[in-house]
């Protein structure tokens, strides 16, 4: 077992990884309310999977527009960033590493999480039949709801919102967190920028490729300097995915411009989110291949992967760390499990997002399930 690829250390910034072991953000919708802060229940959860190499946290959105959905914690007020505090000291006291994912959803959102207020976008293209997670206001029954029509950035919004991403890396840190993770995958802002299926500019932000990937530039950069360290920030893409109505061209040049591009800023790691739902788009050795070529840096991937799969890639040469997301969900000791091949417990689908302990803390650990 000493030669496991899976368990083998990395040097990821000033971190060592004792695995290349990720948890991955996933939304869980229990943030205390109101005030969406992070709480001792959330704190319980990510110390009970701290012997992952790495853990990064659920999205956190970096400002009021940046929410789209209920329930989802902040990072941008004093009680935010005190509540963070306590996950990263329990994540911490266990021996663990953990980032923020930064996250600001555009147009994925509803205004009745925006106090009313319109989303925001790229452009004024809504994300036709995307559903967000809404809390009624009568009686906090959640559901989900058409996501509403957003309007388009000005320039100086832009530089706003840029900023407000420098200061969320300030508050991160101040929390205790190791580094910060931007998410700019999965249809929220930053991809909304980068594809050009849903960047319809002709202003210094649209257009051309260069100009769609204006935004990403400007916002990694500001998160470097929010850190303070380029080793403390991670990038989370999503090249093929067509989620949440975003869909590029030409995807392989696109990404592997950014690719490029977040190489020359320096940043830790890429994180690949891989389309994996049924009949999804195909990644191909070779693209990611090309993805290794064009990156310096660490490579983490994410998208379905097992053990075995994980450990097959990690020795291909094109990944360096990988991320399971559901089999954490279920299993608070899946370092362990994939230690020693055990079985994986199933999650359940109906508490996921919001409730209590049930369905996020009580799944138990291998010694217990056989007991």
């Amino acid at each position: 077992m000493n030669r496991d690829p899976l368990f083998q250390p990395l040097q990821l910034g000033a971190l060592t990884l004792p695995n290349r072991i990720v948890m991955p953000p996933m939304t869980r919708s229990r943030a205390s309310q109101p005030g969406d802060e992070a709480n001792d229940l959330m704190a319980e959860y990510y110390a009970q999977r701290a012997d992952a190499g790495l853990i990064v946290s659920e999205g956190t959105y970096i400002a009021p527009l940046g929410k789209g959905y209920a329930w989802t914690p902040g990072i941008h007020t004093s009680g935010q960033i005190e509540g963070w505090r306590k996950v990263t000291d329990a994540v911490h006291a266990k021996g663990g590493r953990i980032f923020a994912q930064l996250w600001h959803v555009g147009r994925l959102s509803h205004t009745s999480l925006l106090g009313g207020q319109q989303p925001v976008s790229s452009s004024p293209l809504q994300a036709e039949g995307v559903k967000v997670f809404i809390a009624s206001a009568e009686d906090s029954v959640p559901g989900f709801v058409q996501a509403s029509e957003p309007r388009a950035l000005t320039v100086d919004e832009i530089g706003k919102i840029v900023n407000q991403y420098r200061v969320a890396a300030r508050s991160a840190i101040e929390a205790g967190f190791d580094g910060v993770e931007l998410h700019a995958a999965n249809g929220y802002l930053v991809n909304q920028f980068i594809d050009s299926g849903a960047n319809t500019r002709t202003d210094a932000y649209g257009g051309s490729l260069e100009n769609r990937l204006r935004f990403l530039d400007e916002v990694a950069r500001a998160l470097v300097d929010g850190t303070g360290d380029a080793r403390r920030v991670g990038i989370r893409l999503a090249p093929l995915t067509t989620l949440n109505g975003c869909e590029d061209a030409d995807p392989e040049t696109t990404y592997l411009a950014a690719a490029s591009l977040l190489g020359n800023i320096g940043v830790a790691y890429i994180h690949i989110a891989e389309a994996d739902w049924d009949d999804a788009p195909h990644m191909a050795p070779d693209f990611k291949r090309k993805l290794r070529a064009a990156y310096p840096g660490v490579l983490i991937y994410a998208g379905r992967y097992t053990g075995e799969r994980a450990r097959e890639a990690i020795e291909a040469g094109w990944a360096d760390l990988i991320a399971f997301g559901r089999p954490f969900v279920a299993n608070p000791d899946l370092v362990q499990r994939l230690r020693v091949g055990a079985p994986l417990a199933q999650h359940h689908r109906e508490t996921l997002f919001g409730g209590g302990a049930k369905g996020l803390t009580d799944y138990p650990a291998l010694e217990s399930a056989a007991a």
